[in-house]
């Protein structure tokens, strides 16, 4: 019986620790700027973001309907949802460029990439918006 009732006692001492962690990791979180579901201020692209418009390049070219001479990513938007959607804005020659919204899944999903929109006739002073 005392053995029963020991391990109730760890159970439950277990469980507080966990409520602890859960609640620290939230208030946490609520200081983060991105709140789930928003997106992030345009950013200067980096090697992360070009490696990814480097994959993305074939599938938005077919997507699009021609192919690109240059495909340089330049600025972009992250929207954290179940995974992280990248909205980019990419040159790709002379003035014209394209917004591409592609979708990193989650480390657990081996962190595939898709793309889940393209669009054309764009100009370097047209904002990243959600599409």
């Amino acid at each position: 019986m005392q053995m029963v009732k020991f391990r109730r006692s760890v159970m439950r001492a277990e469980e507080r620790k966990l409520r602890i962690k859960f609640l620290v990791l939230l208030l946490g979180l609520i200081k983060m700027p991105l709140l789930c579901g928003g997106t992030t201020e345009a950013k200067d692209a980096n090697d992360e973001v070009q490696k990814i418009c480097d994959e993305m390049k074939p599938h938005a070219e077919e997507k699009a309907g021609k192919t690109f001479e240059v495909f340089t990513a330049k600025t972009y938007k992250t929207q954290l949802v179940a995974g992280t959607n990248y909205f980019i804005k990419v040159h790709v020659g002379g003035d014209d460029y394209v917004h591409l919204r592609v979708y990193k899944m989650l480390p657990h999903a081996g962190e595939k990439l898709e793309l889940h929109g393209v669009q054309t006739s764009k100009a370097h002073h047209d904002p990243i918006e959600y599409f």
